[in-house]
């Protein structure tokens, strides 16, 4: 299988809305990871939101924390703020998933 340069912009990634609350901030959003899309390319992200998502079809592979996972459709992940992850579609069509970042 061909890793792909990733596209991860705004061209696949939406953030449907955005808001405030009393010590918190929401980001709910949509992502459409092509097949064979790594993310990031290489090595792991992280960032200071905890990451929920849910896998509406298709399925990822990956790394976080240190552990390995595979999501597929119908299922949903946690991820905690800054902690290090990467995942990969190894499948053959695009994998769609909305997550909701929250900073608290």
């Amino acid at each position: 299988m061909d890793i792909k340069e990733p596209k991860v912009t705004k061209e696949i990634v939406q953030t449907l809305f955005q808001n405030q609350f009393q010590g918190a901030e929401v980001k709910f959003g949509f992502v459409s990871i092509p097949a064979g899309e790594r993310l990031p390319k290489e090595g792991t992200g992280s960032h200071e939101e905890h990451e929920y998502s849910y896998i509406i079809r298709g399925a990822l592979a990956g790394e976080s924390g240190g552990k390995p996972y595979k999501i597929n459709a119908g299922e949903a992940s946690y991820i905690p703020a800054g902690e290090h992850h990467w995942c990969v579609n190894e499948g053959d069509s695009d994998c769609e998933l909305i997550y909701a970042l929250i900073k608290s």
